[in-house]
């Protein structure tokens, strides 16, 4: 991932509007827009692989064929030994694309006429593939020709610049089409896209390059953006270096309810997760059975066995924020805890179990921040999880529109939609596969929410938190991350 790309992402169709701005305010011929995402492009494959020599360039039959009918003239004059496979011939090209195209032969260049077989991909031994096939128009499945082409780019084991966006890939969604290109490198033009950071995005873009093309940042405010990254300075606009008579009452109290019997651990996790952002104090109701030994490891934690709903009351007189659901369970005793939680006035961060019973029996309130991944979010909207990886931004805004409040859809890309704001932090490793790492995130945002963070900035920075300290817990090390190993980086994050 960049760490240069700007924190407004748009889908096509903004990035239409874009364009048409572009041509119209600024007087660009959509010719020159052309003209300047190879030239872009090209400069990007110069500065990533500066030794390569050999190309094969690989277009379709739209303006994304175009932009690569245009990289490969450039690294023809720049005497770069090209090879165009064209899924048509260029003199069937229409438009810019048939002007780029025409350039490109009227300099020498020389094309091949892609025929379905994998042997095609192999002219002159190329260094590097450059994907310029499909752009971010598509809307169905690839089939046919295109699919076999984009296989034998996956199969070829070299490495691949792809333009704009990785043929096969939605640029709404993130969501394959079948198939799609396994990128290096995207260099991607005029605006973000928003497909390329969630869902399967990440997966096939490998380094995102941002090219604007001349877009300016006054323009791009007339075109509203489908949602905003979360950016590294952020968390630290948001929590300030505290004043010298501050005091633990005035950073929140939060309570954690869950632990059932045999789940102490998550509930526990999701306690000195709230400590270690900074929550003045916590508390743990959980199971009668492990409250005496929960915070032996942990003793700043105040562990309370709660036997039944009535033995929350006194806690709940103390608390400012209640995070509910890690080691919950859905037998009587979790429903139990569960209901009477939710009747208290008190901003709520609900997860695990916790979401399992809201999709049993549904509610909507304005202040809790719901935290699902993939499945828990197919059982709060009554679909699967394919369905919900598919169109991650639907899926999220329709959680919210059911159950309203804040809602945190994990996965690559985590998304966050408050009705009104669509966020999206990149953070994040696939360590963090494993169990336990959700109840580190309650905990994180409930540990924001007591500080005195709104809702949708308490989800918003502890995605990004969350998905940072795994970061920079696991460096290169990803396979055998654990929650725990989160603890120490989250200290230092919050006190950039």
């Amino acid at each position: 991932m960049a760490s240069n790309l700007p924190s407004t992402m748009y889908r096509a169709v903004q990035l239409r509007a874009m364009e048409t701005l572009l041509c119209h305010q600024l007087g660009i011929d959509s010719i020159v827009l052309m003209e300047r995402a190879g030239a872009a492009a090209f400069a990007q494959l110069q500065q990533r692989w500066p030794l390569a020599r050999r190309l094969l360039v690989c277009c379709g039959p739209g303006n994304n064929g175009g932009d690569g009918y245009v990289l490969a003239r450039l690294a023809h004059q720049a005497d770069y030994d090209v090879q165009v496979l064209a899924l048509v011939p260029p003199q069937e090209l229409h438009g810019d694309a048939g002007l780029a195209a025409t350039a490109y032969i009227n300099q020498g260049g020389s094309w091949l006429l892609y025929s379905g077989q994998g042997a095609d991909l192999a002219p002159r031994r190329a260094h590097v593939m450059v994907d310029a096939i499909l752009g971010t128009g598509l809307n169905k499945e690839v089939s046919g020709i295109t699919r076999t082409l984009i296989e034998s780019i996956n199969h070829s084991n070299l490495p691949c610049l792809a333009l704009d966006i990785p043929s096969g890939l939605s640029a709404d969604t993130g969501r394959v089409y079948g198939v799609a290109v396994h990128a290096t490198v995207t260099v991607t033009f005029i605006g973000l896209k928003l497909g390329l950071l969630t869902g399967e995005g990440p997966d096939h873009s490998g380094i995102i390059a941002y090219e604007p093309l001349g877009s300016q940042e006054e323009m791009m405010q007339q075109i509203p953006c489908a949602a905003r990254r979360v950016l590294d300075g952020e968390v630290g606009a948001a929590l300030p270096r505290r004043a010298r008579s501050t005091h633990k009452g005035a950073n929140g109290h939060v309570l954690v309810i869950g632990g059932a019997e045999g789940f102490s651990g998550a509930a526990r996790m999701a306690a000195e997760a709230a400590l270690r952002v900074g929550a003045g104090l916590v508390t743990v109701a959980t199971s009668p059975v492990h409250a005496q030994f929960l915070n032996i490891g942990r003793p700043e934690l105040m562990s309370t066995g709660v036997a039944a709903a009535e033995g929350l009351t006194p806690l709940l007189k103390r608390a400012t924020v209640l995070a509910i659901g890690p080691g919950l369970g859905q037998a009587k005793w979790g429903r139990d805890l569960y209901e009477m939680a939710l009747r208290m006035p008190y901003p709520l961060v609900v997860d695990a179990d916790g979401l399992n019973l809201l999709a049993h029996t549904p509610s909507k309130r304005d202040d809790w921040v719901l935290t699902p991944h993939p499945g828990e979010a197919a059982r709060l909207l009554d679909t699967t999880s394919q369905a919900i990886q598919q169109d991650r931004p639907s899926a999220v805004q329709a959680l919210q529109q059911r159950y309203g409040g804040v809602v945190l859809l994990k996965g690559a890309g985590t998304l966050i939609c408050d009705g009104d704001q669509l966020a999206l932090s990149d953070t994040g490793n696939p360590g963090m596969a494993t169990g336990g790492m959700g109840d580190v995130l309650t905990g994180i945002v409930a540990g924001l929410l007591a500080q005195g963070l709104r809702p949708f900035d308490a989800a918003r920075l502890g995605a990004w938190l969350h998905g940072r300290a795994a970061d920079v817990a696991a460096g290169r090390n990803e396979r055998g991350l654990l929650p725990s190993d989160l603890y120490g980086p989250l200290q230092a994050l919050v006190n950039p």
